[in-house]
């Protein structure tokens, strides 16, 4: 358990949203999840896997047969837009957090002694980039209180207030905006890569 008990409101899902909140590991899986595919159907995921495998343990997803769990993983409603991929992914994560952390995913953050050192170990696993990872330090800050020192600085401004990633949605209204910030940001993205495109192609 997260100690005192937060009650996430990520998905819009009343049941996937407090299997997020009960269950550390189910959230690091929903933030995993959350990768060319929307937001709120990624962290549905682990609400999915839980129905259909009956449980979330990580020792019991670590040791699932690859080929079934793959299977379970697709079933429509899928996972994820790539759910072989994502389900070995899953798996890898399950036995990292038993070996690493006892099966206890909330260890990854109560034993964390600064910001730099929650980072680095959220870093470490599957499927966790820079950015990803920094999203992930925010959400546990802004809504799970888990404020190391010095988490500001390694979360850069995914600390501020606003609209900017998961870390903000706390209702379907941020969700909305926190979409509409994405939005925005692929298409500033895409801008600048076709005016760069268009300068380098200038006799």
């Amino acid at each position: 358990m997260m100690g005192d008990m937060v009650t996430l409101q990520i998905t819009g899902d009343p049941a996937a949203d407090q299997i997020l909140s009960e269950d550390p590991f189910a959230l690091l899986v929903g933030m995993m999840l959350d990768q060319q595919y929307p937001m709120e159907h990624a962290f549905r995921g682990p609400a999915k896997v839980a129905e259909r495998f009956g449980s979330f343990d990580p020792a019991e997803i670590a040791a699932a047969n690859p080929e079934e769990f793959a299977a379970l993983c697709a079933q429509t409603p899928a996972i994820h837009r790539f759910p072989g991929s994502m389900a070995a992914r899953l798996q890898e994560l399950a036995a990292l957090v038993l070996r690493e952390y006892g099966g206890d995913a909330s260890r990854l953050w109560t034993e964390a002694s600064t910001g730099r050192d929650l980072l680095r170990r959220v870093q470490a696993l599957p499927g966790f980039g820079q950015q990803k990872a920094r999203i992930f330090v925010a959400l546990l800050a802004k809504q799970l209180g888990v404020r190391p020192p010095g988490w500001e600085q390694v979360v850069g401004d995914y600390a501020l207030e606003g609209y900017r990633s998961v870390a903000d949605v706390v209702d379907g209204a941020s969700l909305q905006k926190v979409r509409d910030h994405k939005k925005e940001m692929k298409a500033a993205a895409k801008a600048a890569k076709t005016a760069k495109t268009a300068k380098t192609e200038q006799p």
